[in-house]
């Protein structure tokens, strides 16, 4: 509590102050006064705008060109657009460090709907109460509930797949293939390398984000001039490079082909026209039937 409160005053400093380092460049005030600890890096952070970018792109082909995984590409695109607006907003920072409107891009990196909601919420407060020289305590507690929570759904998700795989397995002992659908399209799919890689990527991408999240509790637990926020290394491995980890592998093992015909979908663009050229090729069953008819 007793850190919550000074950093609370010393926020409340900075944000009173806000008009006086309006002008502020590298030359003529010292780094402390600037809405971060140090001197954002611009090639990691260009690196990882890059990264996403192409991440985003792939989720996009990737989706054109099945029309598969439509819940899991949506998710997907829209994380990974967030994530190169973060990024933006921290290069932007790179330009100026006092310029509030690239900090706030970077705070709201993509996360679940209500822990985005609350984390939005306690950012909005927080911002608020320090611009009018109010304690921002509430808003900075309301953001740590918001990442907190995820972490909590996170660690729950986490436990339900580990049950399930422990029944899963428990089962397969028992009944050997019966245990599963006899399906052979689902036979092949469980027996392919690209859906074990599914399953590795989504374990991988899962750890990942787990891990980043409990990070960013820790950092915001100590308030916005604690020890973890003031150290750029930690921000580029446990925020940058978890995340885009993440992304990659679900870009490589992406269901809309690892699980195939398995996944239903519209067939990817141009479908409708190969689909109208082999109905103008392929005799209908009707004509079928009419020429068995003529022979006998």
């Amino acid at each position: 509590m007793a850190s919550l409160v000074s950093s609370a005053i010393q926020l409340v400093g900075r944000g009173t102050l806000r008009d006086k380092y309006a002008e502020c460049t590298l030359d003529t005030c010292p780094l402390w006064t600037s809405y971060y600890f140090y001197r954002v890096n611009l090639a990691a952070n260009a690196t990882f705008i890059s990264l996403f970018a192409i991440s985003l792109i792939g989720f996009v082909v990737t989706f054109a060109l099945t029309r598969r995984a439509n819940a899991f590409s949506a998710a997907m695109i829209s994380g990974t657009v967030l994530e190169v607006l973060g990024y933006y907003g921290r290069i932007a920072s790179w330009k100026n460090q006092w310029a509030e409107t690239g900090f706030l891009m970077q705070i709201f990196i993509p996360c679940d709907l209500l822990s985005l909601l609350l984390q939005a919420a306690g950012g909005g407060i927080a911002s608020s109460a320090s611009h009018s020289g109010h304690d921002p305590t509430v808003g900075n507690n309301i953001m740590i509930a918001g990442l907190a929570f995820q972490v909590a759904t996170l660690f729950t998700f986490m436990g339900f797949c580990i049950d399930f795989t422990i029944r899963t397995r428990k089962r397969y002992k028992s009944m050997g293939e019966q245990a599963f659908d006899q399906n052979p399209l689902f036979i092949e799919l469980r027996r392919s390398l690209k859906f074990k890689g599914f399953l590795a990527a989504l374990t991988l991408a899962t750890i990942c984000i787990f891990w980043r999240s409990v990070y960013r509790v820790a950092e915001l637990a100590e308030g916005w001039t604690g020890h973890l926020i003031k150290q750029q290394w930690l921000f580029v491995g446990f925020e940058g490079v978890m995340v885009i980890v993440a992304c990659l592998a679900l870009n490589a093992f992406n269901p809309a082909y690892t699980f195939k015909e398995a996944m239903e979908g519209l067939g990817g663009l141009g479908s409708k026209k190969k689909a109208k050229k082999q109905e103008t090729r392929s005799p209908s069953s009707s004509d079928v039937e009419g020429v068995k008819t003529e022979n006998a």
